[in-house]
């Protein structure tokens, strides 16, 4: 266990080390035109309302940590690992990439059919991505996220190997883990059946992930803010597994009812293609739950923050009026926010036991 939490400390050592201060663009005397533009000229310029929303929402080749002013801003830049058609394989930092390229790497600007993505220059003048296995920020919120919930396991896990459960009631970690534990473990029993401790751990393990990262993704500052159940990528992985788990286990019944169901003959023909489409929709409806309601939320939380940047041209008082406003109704929305997340998690979970419950009918 001590080994278990030294590694993580170590991590984000590492991570916070990694950190580099990235000073503002300009040209070779150290000038460039946005720091020789003055307060005035800075009020009137537009707010790129969808760069800033897009961009938080998004992933990313690096993390921004904060900003410490006059165009210094403090990042994380995470390495790039592509293969190329021509080259072969690469590893390098990130910020290669935005010193304006590394080895014909390039990140794809807006318009392109990569936006955002690492692309390269080919013989023939063409762009093309690579096979790109990079570490994303989104990558990195899932590494970091996963180290801390098997931190928190284990140190449940040690509660319960040292202490009887029968004889006194569990403390600090322990304490908060037993109800989340036993209401899947209730719920697994209930829409599975007499099989369900088979499943339990798969659902126990998919809701605590999932809750993680919701709440993860509320905190505004390092290492929270990723994105990550927001990604449809990650949504659409973890209804894979619920998908596969209920197609592997399915029981004879389960495949009678899809494609030798108890209907009229004149159905018989229609109703295969139904329950087919049926059963492939269902990870479907998982991944794209998940994944609209917390993007949504975030966009939210974004969109109201922005208004005191909009606001701030017209005045001081309209500026102080709708910045109190755009407050007080963000915090209404960062806990609403955490409703919604702990509701998400909760919903994936029990359509995963249902659904797998379904499966394993007998008769």
């Amino acid at each position: 266990m001590k080994r278990a939490i030294l590694i993580f400390f170590f991590a984000l050592s590492v991570v916070f080390f990694a950190a580099a201060v990235n000073p503002p663009a300009g040209h070779a005397d150290g000038s460039s035109g946005q720091a020789q533009s003055g307060p005035a000229d800075a009020a009137e310029e537009d707010i790129d309302l969808p760069g800033i929303i897009f961009g938080h929402v998004g992933d990313g080749y690096e993390w921004h940590i904060m900003d410490l002013g006059r165009g210094r801003k403090v990042e994380l830049f995470l390495p790039v690992i592509v293969r190329s058609k021509y080259t072969g394989w690469h590893v390098f930092s990130s910020k290669r990439l935005e010193e304006g390229g590394y080895l014909g790497f390039s990140i794809a600007p807006d318009g392109s059919p990569h936006e955002g993505k690492v692309v390269q220059r080919a013989p023939d003048g063409s762009e093309y991505r690579p096979l790109d296995l990079s570490v994303t920020k989104n990558v990195l919120s899932l590494m970091m996220s996963s180290l801390l919930l098997l931190v928190v396991i284990l140190l449940t896990a040690r509660w319960y190997r040292r202490h009887d459960s029968l004889k006194e009631a569990p403390t600090g970690i322990a304490a908060f883990m037993e109800p989340l534990v036993m209401m899947i473990h209730d719920m697994a029993r209930q829409n599975i059946g007499e099989d369900y401790r088979r499943y339990s751990p798969y659902l126990i393990m998919a809701f605590l992930f999932i809750l993680l990262n919701n709440f993860l993704g509320i905190i505004p500052f390092f290492p929270g803010g990723a994105n990550l159940t927001g990604n449809i990528a990650c949504t659409l992985v973890l209804a894979l597994f619920t998908f596969v788990i209920v197609n592997a286990t399915g029981t004879k019944h389960y495949y009678k009812e899809i494609f030798a169901p108890d209907v009229p003959v004149f159905l018989k023909p229609i109703m295969p293609v139904i329950e087919v489409f049926s059963a492939v929709m269902k990870p479907v409806s998982l991944t794209i739950r998940l994944f609209a309601n917390m993007l949504a939320g975030h966009i939210q939380i974004l969109c109201v923050v922005c208004i005191i940047f909009i606001m701030a041209k017209y005045g001081p008082v309209l500026t102080g009026s709708m910045g109190f406003v755009s407050v007080a109704f963000g915090i209404f929305l960062d806990c609403l926010e955490m409703l919604i997340s702990f509701i998400q998690a909760y919903v994936f979970t029990m359509l995963s036991s249902i659904y797998i419950g379904l499966a394993r009918q007998k008769s």
